[in-house]
């Protein structure tokens, strides 16, 4: 057994730092380099590429990040964890694999994890009595079934750690908890039973305090004026013990903050009632976390207890709900508010006088009520801002009606209030409005596969 393990977090989300994997890597000492990637919203958009694309549907520049990795996995022993294969991870392997066969690697093992894409048994789970109801509302999921987008099981740590007691170098999953990238290797590292809860919880707080990147490590920091260096910001890393505590650092010589405030942020984040965070793994109580700055850019967490888990799966499904269409002018001094607000009220009028079905029309003017949402009236009056941004924001059933409202604003130019700019770019056109679906799934109805490939 290691004294300790060093794990790096390298992405928060699909679409962050390209370079910050790369340089977790190669600036300083790691075991294990977790990346996720994908958040609810995210499945959807990679389930429609691969409509498009049969190649498609995971994140691709995943792989490119394993491209520059490869000397350190080789050479170094480092292992990968991601969540990047999406809906398509069989799709990512394949191109992993055939770029380290091009660059003459030959030993490299890549672990897929999937079976979390329940979409196409749908008809099936439902027939056997597993209505999948919305945990909001408590509607079946019949009532959108044909509207799916999407819909996958998060999956816990296990079948991770099972791709690690295979050897595997680079482990590409669908979708699992951002928890069990981090909670994985410290299992399989220091052989924790799963039943062992305070542990469990260990794992699950040391995956959510790196599971949103540099947010524990300076980013999107309240006190954001303390951080020395965002231009080089160091990605946080996790120094666990087998005894449970862990600290929370960075590779030296790089920018951003760790510190007791940043890691008590991110802590904070996204966790409902803090004494039943629930994950496939465990219930983590995080009322009993301690934290301590216990050097420049060290913390220490300790103290944590858990929970057991639960005999469900969350399912994260996605449905097409309609069209959504926004569009902005900006109206300058003087009388700025009141220019933007008669902007607004001619396209509603106009758009009524058409015919055009809006569920919504939502009306904004930022730089007044854009971000504390004052009512428009509460100081029509006032004609001391120098320029107002009109956003209308409509929603409806038919794509056809919002592109024909979409044509209604580059008109506003000449047929309405003067003082407009802002206004090039195009018509702007509809989009799919994805909603979300949340549901349970008792976990003895579906199960992960785990398979090891090599380089042929």
């Amino acid at each position: 057994m290691k004294e300790f393990i060093r794990i790096a977090s390298g992405q928060g989300f699909w679409g962050d730092l390209p370079i910050a994997p790369v340089n977790q890597a190669k600036k300083g000492p790691i075991d294990y380099l977790v990346m996720d990637y994908l958040a609810e919203v995210t499945m959807s958009i990679m389930q429609k590429q691969r409509m498009r694309n049969p190649d498609w549907g995971y994140a691709r520049d995943f792989v490119g990040v394993v491209e520059q990795v490869l000397p350190e996995i080789e050479k170094d022993g480092i292992k990968v964890i991601s969540n990047a294969g999406g809906v398509n991870p069989q799709a990512c392997k394949d191109e992993i694999l055939k770029i380290a066969k091009d660059k003459g690697y030959k030993n490299l093992k890549v672990a897929v994890v999937d079976g979390d894409d329940i979409l196409p048994n749908i008809d099936e789970l439902i027939a056997d009595g597993h209505a999948l109801k919305n945990m909001e509302t408590g509607e079946p999921i019949t009532t959108v079934k044909d509207q799916l987008l999407s819909a996958n099981i998060y999956f816990g740590c296990q079948p991770i750690v099972e791709a690690l007691k295979l050897g595997a170098d680079v482990i590409i999953t669908g979708r699992v908890t951002d928890t069990g990238l981090t909670l994985a290797p410290m299992i399989h590292e220091f052989g924790w039973e799963y039943d062992d809860f305070d542990k469990m919880s260990v794992g699950t707080i040391a995956g959510h305090i790196l599971e949103c990147g540099a947010q524990a490590s300076g980013g999107n920091f309240t006190d954001w004026e303390k951080v020395e260096d965002f231009t080089d910001i160091g990605f946080p890393i996790v120094e666990a013990y087998p005894s449970g505590e862990f600290f929370v650092t960075k590779h030296e010589g790089t920018g951003g903050l760790v510190s007791s405030q940043t890691v008590k942020e991110q802590l904070l984040y996204e966790i409902g009632d803090p004494k039943d965070y629930i994950t496939p793994d465990v219930v983590a109580d995080f009322t009993s976390i301690h934290v301590e700055d216990v050097g420049k850019n060290r913390v220490k967490v300790y103290g944590i207890k858990g929970e057991p888990f639960t005999d469900s799966y969350k399912v994260s499904a996605s449905y097409n709900d309609g069209y959504k269409l926004s569009a902005t002018l900006v109206y300058s001094w003087p009388d700025a508010l009141k220019k933007a607000q008669k902007g607004a009220e001619i396209l509603e009028e106009r758009a009524k006088a058409l015919g055009l079905n809006l569920t919504e029309f939502k009306k904004e003017y930022i730089g007044y009520n854009g971000v504390d949402e004052r009512p428009t009236n509460d100081d029509p009056e006032n004609d001391d801002i120098d320029e107002i941004q009109m956003r209308i924001s409509v929603t409806g059933p038919k794509k056809e009606d919002l592109n024909r409202f979409g044509m209604e604003i580059a008109p506003l130019i000449l047929t309405g209030p003067s003082g407009v700019t802002g206004f090039a770019g195009g018509r702007p056109k509809a989009s799919d409005v994805v909603a979300y679906w949340p549901a349970l799934l008792a976990k003895k109805a579906v199960q992960p596969r785990v398979t090891i490939y090599e380089i042929n």
